[in-house]
């Protein structure tokens, strides 16, 4: 018998909270984790009381055809680290690593160079995760240290002279 490694172990789980996703483009799913213990989940979806896109049956930005990572404003769900994040305190988020899981809605694939977008680089910087680790496939992940990678290396000051 084979033992799953505990970042794959913690990675499958936010896989499966991606399945309760309501997104059409692409179903996120997130555990945020401290001392070994899961202290909150996230999925993208829709507020609650309000329709979601799978509900609808389109996605606003797709029909538009709206490339990845622009116009957040467009869509109708609440990310699934901004919601693993609102159900969290943050003295349990302290310190913590986030687990991050894209899934393709079309082909079920694994969504290629996931990670948060810059709002929820924003709101994992605030809520004091420490790191972040996404997977590129069922085996393979990608790790992002928040202070030296999101907070040092400050992409929105990109392109601005000063």
């Amino acid at each position: 018998m084979t033992r799953r490694d505990k970042v794959n172990y913690y990675l499958d789980i936010a896989e499966s909270v991606s399945e309760r996703g309501t997104c059409l483009r692409r179903r996120y799913g997130c555990i945020i984790v401290k001392d070994d213990e899961i202290v909150s989940t996230g999925y993208a979806g829709a507020p609650r009381g309000r329709k979601n896109c799978c509900d609808l049956g389109y996605c606003r930005r797709e029909a538009l055809n709206v490339p990845r990572g622009e116009r957040y404003e467009l869509c109708r769900s609440v990310h699934a680290e901004q919601n693993a994040i609102i159900s969290a305190s943050r003295n349990q988020m302290l310190g913590a690593t986030m687990y991050l899981v894209g899934v393709e809605g079309k082909d079920g694939s694994y969504t290629p160079n996931a990670e948060c977008c810059s709002l929820c680089k924003r709101m994992v910087i605030n809520a004091g995760i420490s790191t972040v680790i996404a997977r590129i496939d069922k085996t393979n992940f990608r790790v992002f240290d928040v202070a030296s990678e999101w907070v040092d290396q400050d992409d929105s000051l990109e392109g601005i002279e000063g």
